[in-house]
């Protein structure tokens, strides 16, 4: 059962691949014990269709997603950890979070910036998913919600 202020919104500039992937891995791994959110600073006009694609692999649909900015949550969600997955959205996004406990910084390199042939570029967004998947596991493994929940549960 969730309470106020539990969510999850994991932040990026365009939402439209780092994101997505992320708010899909903790939404598939973290059973539903928590609301997840996912926005962008500068929202993309899509999902990046390799994100679609590599997700699909592994058994997550984000064909219906859509990119959407960070106004749409901002005091108008309980939030209690931010999860910023790139650099450009750490220095853009609000240093402080209303009702947010905590603010991570997981940068990930871009996929969607990476250059090369289609078979490199899908090779690319697949690592990414992957370092990405990894570190939503080990988080949650760590204790992730549970220990941020009981760090800021009255004593």
């Amino acid at each position: 059962m969730t309470e106020r202020g539990d969510g999850v919104l994991v932040l990026c500039t365009g939402n439209s691949a780092r994101s997505q992937m992320a708010e899909a891995f903790l939404r598939r791994h973290g059973g539903g014990r928590f609301p997840v959110y996912s926005a962008g600073t500068e929202p993309a006009a899509a999902i990046h269709p390799l994100t679609v694609e590599v997700m699909r692999e592994r058994g997550i649909d984000l064909a219906d997603r859509r990119p959407e900015p960070v106004d749409r949550y901002l005091g108008t969600v309980p939030v209690h950890t931010v999860i910023i997955v790139c650099d450009g959205a750490a220095t853009s996004c609000p240093a402080l979070w209303p009702g947010a406990q905590r603010r991570l910084l997981w940068p990930f390199e871009d996929p969607a910036a990476f250059a090369g042939s289609d078979e490199a570029r899908r090779a690319k967004f697949r690592a990414i998913r992957d370092a990405i998947e990894a570190r939503v596991v080990g988080w949650l493994e760590e204790g992730g919600m549970a220990v941020a929940a009981s760090a800021a549960a009255p004593a």
